[in-house]
C-alpha cells in the first residue's frame, strides 16, 4: 500500500508566508516557507513513518525504487519533487549537465572542497533539469530574449552607461549567442563604482512612460529585481532575459545551461535528485561568474511551456526529455484513475481536494497538502475529487 510521506520545509528568505501553510491546511508563522521537499535527498529526506526515507530505501534499494531504477541510476531516488512558493526573486541560476558535474565534483573534491563549504558549488555528480508546474499565477525569468530586441529594449530607457554596455547586442557581424555571452559577462563583473549604473537604470525604469507592453514589462522587470537587489548587477543581467507568465497547471522545462530565475507565485516542481547550482546574482549566496558562463546555454529563445498529454481519462502526463523524473497530474472526479509507473517508486500529492488511494491491502485516504510513497511494483488506482501531482523516474520504471 501507498504510505504517508511527511515533507521538509526550507525556511529561504525569497519564501511565502502564506501559500505553503495553506496548502498543509495550517495557520502561517509569520516566517517564510519557500520549498517543501518531497524525497529521498540526503540533506533534507522526508520521512516515512518514523524513518528518513533515505534509511528505508537504503535498507531495500531494488524493492523500494525498483530493480530497473537501481540499474539505471544508483541506489536512491533519481528525482526530487518540491513545492516551490516564491514572494522574492529567485537567484540568476542554471545548472550542469551530467558531464559538467561530474568534472566539476572531481575537481572540488581533489582540491579538497568541504561538501559542506558555502562556496562548494557541485554537491554531487548529477545534472539537476527541471520543471515547474503552477498552481496559482507564476512569473519567471527563463532564457534569453533575442539581442536585438533587448538592445532596443534597453535604449527605450534612455540611460547612456546601460546602452554603452549593452551595445555588443546590436553588432549583426556576431553571433547572437557570442554578443549575449559577451554582454552577460561584463554586466557581472561590474564593480565599485561602476555599479551606479543599476540604479540610473532603476530610475529610469520607474520614470518611464512606457510606449507599448513589451516595454513597460522590461521596465516593470527592472524595477522588481532593483527592488529586493538594489546595486546588484544582477539586475542588469536578468533584463537580458525572456520574462514568462505561467496560469494554473502550466508548465516550463529548464534543461541543462537555460538561465533561469522564479520571479513570484508557487507550483509543484520536479528534478533530477542533485543540489548543483551555479549562482550569477540576485542573492546574498555565493556566485561564481566564471563557473556559470562555463555551464551557460546563450542560444537566445524560450523553449515553450510543457504541453500535457492525456494518457487515459483523468491523467495527464507532461513530457520532458529528462530521464531522472516524470510527472503526472490526476484528476479522479468522474472515473477511478490507475496510477502509471508502477514498475518504480512514485510520490504523490494532493493539491486539492480529497483522494482515496487503494491498493491490494489497503487504502490511504489523502486530503489537501498531504503525501504519499508507494514503492515499486504496487498497483493502484486513485478515486475522489481531488487533484493529484505524481512523481516517478523517466526511464527505468
Amino acid at each position: 500500500m501507498a504510505e504517508l510521506l511527511t515533507g521538509v520545509r526550507q525556511p529561504y528568505a525569497w519564501g511565502s508566508r502564506t501559500f505553503i501553510p495553506a496548502l498543509l491546511g495550517e495557520e502561517p508563522t509569520g516566517e517564510p516557507q519557500a520549498e517543501l521537499w518531497l524525497g529521498a535527498h540526503t540533506s533534507a529526506p522526508s520521512t516515512l513513518g518514523d524513518r528518513p526515507l533515505t534509511d528505508v530505501i537504503a535498507a531495500d534499494p531494488a524493492g523500494m525504487v525498483g530493480a530497473a531504477v537501481v540499474r539505471d541510476f544508483g541506489d536512491g531516488l533519481p528525482f526530487l519533487l518540491k513545492v516551490l512558493a516564491a514572494d522574492k526573486p529567485l537567484s540568476l541560476q542554471a545548472h550542469p549537465t551530467r558531464a559538467q558535474a561530474e568534472e566539476g565534483y572531481a575537481r572540488e573534491e581533489e582540491a579538497g572542497v568541504a561538501l559542506d563549504a558555502s562556496d562548494r558549488l557541485y554537491k554531487d555528480t548529477w545534472p539537476k533539469p527541471e520543471m515547474l508546474c503552477a498552481l496559482q499565477d507564476s512569473e519567471a525569468l527563463c532564457g534569453f530574449r533575442d539581442p536585438d530586441a533587448t538592445h532596443a529594449l534597453f535604449a527605450q530607457l534612455g540611460v547612456p552607461a546601460a546602452l554603452e554596455l549593452v551595445a555588443p547586442l546590436a553588432e549583426e557581424s556576431t553571433p547572437p549567442d557570442e554578443r549575449l555571452a559577451a554582454v552577460f559577462a561584463r554586466l557581472l563583473r561590474l564593480s565599485g563604482d561602476e555599479r551606479d549604473v543599476v540604479g540610473q537604470v532603476a530610475a529610469a525604469a520607474a520614470a518611464l512612460d512606457a510606449p507599448d507592453d513589451e516595454v513597460a514589462l522590461f521596465a516593470r522587470t527592472a524595477q522588481e529585481l532593483a527592488a529586493h537587489n538594489p546595486g546588484d548587477p544582477g539586475v542588469l543581467a536578468g533584463l537580458l532575459m525572456n520574462r514568462v507568465s505561467l496560469t494554473p497547471h502550466q508548465a516550463v522545462f529548464l534543461p541543462a545551461g537555460n538561465l533561469h530565475a522564479y520571479l513570484h507565485g508557487g507550483g509543484v516542481e520536479i528534478m533530477a535528485n542533485s543540489d548543483n547550482v551555479m549562482r550569477g546574482g540576485l542573492t546574498p549566496k555565493h556566485v561564481d561568474v566564471d563557473e556559470l558562463l562555463a555551464i551557460l546555454d546563450f542560444t537566445p529563445g524560450f523553449p515553450g511551456y510543457v504541453e500535457p498529454v492525456e494518457e487515459a481519462p483523468g491523467c495527464w502526463r507532461y513530457p520532458t526529455p529528462a530521464p531522472e523524473f516524470a510527472l503526472w497530474r490526476l484528476e479522479p472526479r468522474e472515473t477511478v484513475v490507475e496510477v502509471p509507473g508502477t514498475g518504480a517508486a512514485r510520490v504523490l500529492l494532493v493539491t486539492e481536494g480529497e483522494v482515496v488511494v487503494e491498493g491490494a491491502s489497503d487504502d490511504l485516504r489523502l486530503g489537501r497538502g498531504q503525501s504519499a510513497f508507494a514503492r515499486a511494483g504496487e498497483e493502484l488506482v486513485v478515486s475522489g475529487t481531488g487533484t493529484v501531482f505524481l512523481a516517478g523516474p523517466g526511464v527505468g520504471g
